[in-house]
């Protein structure tokens, strides 16, 4: 189990879901993890929903904008990575080639944010904190655990997240397929894997779990449908689901790092 008080810039701090159906989402996540809720009023009639373990926020829910709902792009899990200076970082992912969605802009006083793309179209957050600086639990049921690039071009991913945020991103030595680590100095930081047949290039979430049969059995139970797995990993098993408004995200049973 892993508290938390501040991140590293370069580190994955937070993530959080866009969805359609906002009531229906929460339900099935706090059947799944169990997550505590506390609804936080952003603007007449919009919540932006944390979500907590042990009263540790851990990860939040919110409404979809309507931009994204009448374009039909599917309830999405995002992944930030905490900065200094999210100003310098929208500046410095154009130069790399990446595709700002949404400039640095102030989120009420919880810190400063943008949306980017990067050359090969995975969607990932900068964070910029100020009184919200990320999850306060990671590495623990019902926490965030890790974070999985899919890319299309290992090479050329590596370099551009390099060069923005300073990773260091070496082949997985023994994986069972091509994988990549990604450290911040020393410290764990997420890894890269060959994208699938059909598959967007995207982040992808995971989340602790106890068991990893009982959390996939729970996914059905509440609606979810899983699109694969238990994989034995080794250190841990994992699976990928989708919640029933179509969020994908991975569950993850096994060691977990502090």
């Amino acid at each position: 189990m892993g508290e938390r008080t501040g991140y590293t810039p370069g580190t994955f701090c937070w993530t959080d879901l866009t969805t359609t159906d906002q009531p229906a989402a929460k339900d099935f996540y706090v059947g799944l993890f169990g997550w505590e809720v506390q609804d936080m009023q952003v603007a007449e009639g919009v919540f932006y929903s944390m979500m907590s373990v042990d009263g540790k926020n851990v990860a939040a829910i919110s409404p979809q904008p309507q931009q994204q709902r009448d374009a039909g792009v599917p309830p999405a899990w995002n992944s930030y990575v905490s900065v200094e200076d999210a100003d310098e970082t929208v500046e410095r992912a154009k130069e790399l080639g990446g595709t700002v969605h949404a400039p640095a802009f102030d989120v009420m006083g919880a810190g400063r944010m943008a949306v980017i793309q990067d050359p090969h179209g995975a969607y990932f957050l900068v964070w910029q904190p100020q009184n919200h600086f990320g999850a306060q639990l990671v590495n623990a049921p019902g926490a965030p655990v890790w974070n999985e690039l899919a890319s299309p071009d290992a090479e050329a991913s590596s370099a551009f997240y390099s060069g923005l945020f300073g990773w260091t991103i070496t082949p997985a030595e023994g994986a069972p397929m091509a994988y990549w680590s990604i450290k911040v100095g020393e410290a764990n930081n997420g890894g890269m894997r060959e994208l699938g047949p059909g598959e967007p290039p995207n982040w992808l979430a995971y989340f602790g779990v106890e068991d990893i049969d009982a959390a996939i059995s729970k996914v059905g139970e509440l609606g979810g449908t899983t699109m694969s797995g238990p994989i034995d990993i080794g250190i841990a098993k994992i699976a990928i689901v989708k919640d029933p408004q179509g969020g994908v995200f991975a569950i993850y049973a096994g060691e977990y790092q502090p």
